[in-house]
């Protein structure tokens, strides 16, 4: 299956400019070496993308926003806590597809600060020409959406109300697409990954990457998200309902993907989504100290914390090609800054 048949079957807006680089961790592995036995490691880096300070959200935003151009949408709504990456995201592909932007925001700890609402990504989103609504929680945020959708429609508008964490099957199909880009790469470097390994958020990422592979009728790496929204089981049985689904929207319904295929760790989920943990700081602290690559508290930390744990447990294969997907967020680092100026607790 091609790309380009995605395409034809689906609207889709292009918000990236090509393939993301996958780029080998030496000095990574220079570091681990008592431990990989020999593994190799490397990272996509879909962190790396112009717009918006790039991210994975783009990918799924490509298809959302297909999907909601196809509607006759002028303008987008989204929900998510002041520092959502999906929000910021959301606010720059809009201002790029010609669209009017609305965020509905949520404090993600009960006494957050004005300046922490204020600025980082809720600065970014204002500053790509959103108009930021406040909402108490999600509920509430969800309502206050649904009102907005309303009132723009009495004024002659049309809104589209993306889903949470821009994810459904329809925007899976942005790592489906992924999934294939990944498959050249390995062609075109010489290799074959055999383990994948993410943050699972919402799940879409991890669905959309099951989906593309599966479809692809070729031998599937293993992949791996480490959850960190949701417990592990709750976010295992989410990602694999998207991924089925997503799989029927690329026209492959006869493909399966088995319960078993779905790899959900939840040992660095810590105290709850938005709070990182002293794990997730120290491989903050490991790669951007080793590769000058930067991680985010909140989503890739922790799963990169995650891959040096099952290192350091000696759980890699040492025959195996095991790509990182950085999935950026490196914005919000900056709302962590007194975890990430504390004493650094040991690797």
């Amino acid at each position: 299956m091609r790309i380009d048949s995605i395409a034809r079957r689906h609207p889709r807006v292009r918000l990236l400019d090509g393939p993301t680089p996958v780029q080998r961790l030496h000095r990574v592995e220079t570091a681990l070496a008592g431990v990989l036995n020999g593994a190799r490691l490397f990272v996509k880096r879909d962190d790396a993308m112009p717009l918006g300070g790039g991210g994975s959200k783009l990918r799924k935003l490509e298809f959302l926003i297909g999907e909601a151009l196809q509607q006759g949408a002028d303008t987008l709504i989204a929900t998510g806590t002041f520092q959502s990456n999906s929000a910021r995201l959301a606010a720059a592909a809009a201002a790029h597809a010609g669209l009017r932007c609305e965020l509905v925001l949520t404090p993600s700890t009960p006494n957050e600060s004005t300046d922490r609402r204020r600025n980082r990504n809720a600065l970014l989103g204002t500053l790509f020409g959103a108009i930021v609504h406040a909402a108490s929680d999600a509920v509430a945020a969800r309502m206050l959406a649904a009102t907005r959708k309303d009132e723009l429609a009495a004024e002659g508008r049309r809104a589209f109300i993306l889903p949470g964490g821009a994810t459904s099957a329809t925007a899976s199909l942005g790592y489906a697409a992924c999934a294939f880009e990944i498959a050249r790469q390995q062609a075109e470097l010489g290799v074959r990954f055999d383990h994948i390994m993410l943050a699972n958020g919402s799940s879409g990422s991890h669905a959309g990457l099951l989906a593309g592979f599966a479809a692809l009728e070729a031998p599937r790496p293993a992949i791996t998200g480490f959850a960190v929204f949701q417990p592990a089981e709750e976010t295992r049985h989410a990602t694999l309902g998207h991924a089925r689904a997503a799989l029927e929207l690329l026209g492959r319904g006869d493909a399966r993907i088995a319960d078993t295929e779905v790899h959900v760790a939840g040992s660095q989920l810590g105290a709850g989504y938005g709070r990182t943990t002293s794990k997730a700081i120290a491989a903050i602290r490991f790669l951007a100290a080793h590769e000058g690559l930067l991680l985010d508290p909140v989503y890739s930390g922790k799963a990169f914390a995650g891959l040096l744990e099952q290192a350091r447990q000696g759980r890699l294969n040492p025959r195996h090609a095991i790509l990182f997907l950085m999935t950026g967020g490196a914005p919000s680092l900056f709302a962590y800054r007194d975890a990430l100026e504390a004493p650094p607790d040991p690797l």
